[in-house]
């Protein structure tokens, strides 16, 4: 008799309290169509793919065995949420994923109270899930905080700081280690898991309970010398010295797409009162569709794709992206110049710079998820005559601030800084935004901070960065492709604080900083119809300023528009401040500054987040039309004209 056809699951489920109604032994089916439907709502979204494919049955167990949304369940990184997310009410939304307007693709405390804590930089999880089991402790209130942690993100610094304060948290707080490369452990299998399943039980920890009062009233010696014992013992047998070292109890490795050995080993560690403890699983990014195990890097992040093929959807041909402009920029560099490294904190294809590994690996510097030790570590290297180049994106050099002020400014190292994914990003989002670095850069003594405007410029400035000689230097540039102008064979060394006239006018001007070039001509195109004669400046450094020039176009012009891809604080607080230093302001000045809104701006194609900021031509053409104080009618009359 053939097997009749299984009714799907997934399909009663909505919530985890749904999920906690099933048998184990349906948990296997339920798992298998979570897949499935991460799988085809991926294929028509595009987004990550291979993280979350890696936790299905992880995801599955938690949900199951941990009483969520009470017990606070907090993803590091978070790109690997999508199974969480279906599982805990958003099914109906999963297809609009990283669009404007719908599910951000990463943690985010305002979409649902199943996440904690909003996530998307790396490292994060066990300080956030320290804080609530602290918390709980501090109210006297039950409730578990759990934080599920890449091999990955383990390489950063704060996940270690947080473990060395973790003691005091108790059996409040577990940590899972998700090995998905094997870094770690050996391959795992029953052995393991056995041993996993037998020290995380309330047997063996009621009789190590028992043991340590023996031990107590032992000689302070033999006691200690009982405790290594036993930790070693164990750490032989697992791997967890380290984190036993930290405080932590240690249970693993165990096969984390095998629910039979995930269940019982959360059940003994929910119920423990031993802690902190750490539960090693180790996975494989991709699990269970052949394409993302084959290659998971390429199914890391995914355009949208086809679920039988696993081909995915390739843009139309058109200009390089401005990183693969950087990267091939940098490697003339450094085949003209031995002295050129580069250093990338574990995105070396995201700065393009697993090309440069290529051709150059001894002077290529991947140092993990640790932008704080990549800024230093480049200091080092500058200060010893090497010319080191930091590839970072903006929204990550965040989190080496005091490196850069401390250890590069203040002592004046020709530190070169890559800043990419300047600006908006689209379907990333806020926290991958790079809003701020104009920002925090330009206000720092001894820096040079340029802004390119098109893919040429960003070849020039590489070269005046490779230069640079005299202190730190900065180029920032955006996600996405150049505008299609040919690169030049030779690149140009930029003068120091000059910018260049691109459009001469008369009646207004527009200094513009970064690719908002393209949107300032546009606009001048538009206002030079309505006759108003309009200069376009790209003053391609934010620091230090091209005084002259700016004093020129705003004493020659009825009115000045700085405009740039960044928040308040960045190029129009400078030319503002250097009119008001000036006198210029006294003398009448109309002067406006176009920058990002002092928001946080959800994902969305990167066209609408710029139209949603204010910062298109149409928008330049009005901040120009209200300062002078004209209206449409008074220009199509020509009274005013």
């Amino acid at each position: 008799m053939a097997d009749l056809p299984k009714t799907p699951l997934l399909d009663t489920v909505d919530t985890p309290q749904d999920l906690r109604k099933l048998a184990p032994a349906q948990l296997r089916q339920l798992a298998d169509e979570l897949r499935a439907e991460t799988i085809s709502a991926v294929g028509s979204t595009g987004g990550h793919l291979g993280s979350g494919l890696g936790v299905v049955e992880l995801t599955v167990a938690i949900h199951y065995v941990f009483n969520t949304p009470d017990d606070r369940l907090i993803w590091d990184v978070g790109h690997q949420c999508y199974p969480h997310k279906i599982l805990t009410g958003r099914r109906d939304r999963i297809r609009t994923i990283r669009q404007g307007g719908g599910l951000s693709g990463f943690t985010k405390r305002s979409e649902s109270a199943y996440d904690p804590f909003g996530a998307a930089h790396s490292s994060t999880s066990i300080s956030a899930a320290l804080g609530f089991a602290t918390a709980n402790k501090l109210k006297g209130v039950p409730g578990k905080a759990i934080a599920v942690i890449g091999d990955g993100a383990m390489s950063a610094g704060m996940a270690y700081e947080a473990m060395n304060n973790a003691e005091a948290a108790g059996n409040r707080l577990i940590v899972i280690l998700n090995d998905n490369d094997m870094s770690i452990a050996p391959p795992v299998g029953g052995l393991s898991a056995y041993l996993a399943r037998l020290i995380s039980s309330s047997e063996y920890l009621g009789l190590r309970e028992l043991a340590k009062r023996f031990t107590r009233k032992l000689s302070r010696r033999l006691t200690a010398a009982a405790g290594k014992a036993e930790e070693f013992a164990r750490g032989m047998a697992t791997g967890g010295t380290l984190f036993e070292e930290l405080g932590f109890y240690y249970v693993g490795p165990i096969d984390g797409h095998n629910l039979e050995h995930l269940i019982p080993v959360l059940e003994n560690v929910r119920d423990a009162e031993e802690g902190p403890i750490l539960i090693h699983v180790v996975t494989k990014k991709g699990k269970g569709y052949a394409p993302a195990e084959k290659a998971a890097d390429k199914y890391h992040g995914v355009q949208k794709f086809d679920v039988i093929t696993g081909a995915q959807a390739k843009a139309p041909p058109g200009p390089p992206a401005y990183t693969k402009v950087f990267a091939d920029a940098l490697l003339a560099e450094a085949e003209r110049d031995p002295a050129v490294c580069a250093i990338t904190a574990a995105m070396p294809s995201g700065t393009g710079l697993d090309k440069f590994q290529a051709t150059f690996p001894d002077r290529t510097f991947d140092v993990g998820i640790a932008e704080q030790h990549a800024v230093t570590f480049a200091a080092g290297l500058a200060a010893q005559g090497m010319r080191p180049f930091c590839a970072i994106y903006s929204t990550f050099l965040q989190r080496a601030y005091d490196q850069v002020v401390h250890d590069v400014a203040i002592q004046n190292l020709p530190v070169r800084f890559a800043i990419d994914r300047a600006g908006l990003v689209g379907a990333d989002g806020a926290t991958h935004a790079g809003s701020f670095d104009v920002t925090y850069l330009a206000s720092l003594p001894n820096f040079v901070v340029m802004a390119a405007a098109d893919e040429v410029e960003l070849v020039h400035m590489t070269h005046t960065a490779a230069m640079h000689d005299s202190g730190p230097i900065a180029l920032r540039y955006p996600r996405g492709n150049g505008i299609g102008l040919e690169l030049p064979k030779v690149p140009e060394r930029l003068e120091i604080g000059k910018g260049r006239i691109v459009r001469e006018g008369k009646k207004v001007a527009i200094l513009s900083l970064g690719t908002r070039l393209a949107e300032a001509l546009k606009a001048a195109d538009t206002l030079d119809a309505k006759g108003l004669s309009t200069t376009v400046a790209d003053l391609r450094f934010a620091k230090p300023l091209d005084e002259d020039l700016i004093r020129r176009l705003l004493t020659t012009h009825e009115v000045a528009v700085t405009i740039e891809e960044g928040s308040i604080g960045g190029l129009g607080a400078h030319v503002l401040t250097l009119a008001s230093d000036t006198g210029l302001i006294d003398a009448g000045l109309k002067l406006r500054t176009m920058r990002l809104p002092d928001v946080f701006q959800d994902q969305d194609k990167p066209e609408k987040q710029y139209d949603e900021a204010g910062l298109n031509a149409a928008h330049i053409v009005d901040t120009a039309l209200k300062a002078l104080r004209y209206n449409e009618a008074e220009l199509a009359d020509g009274v005013r004209a």
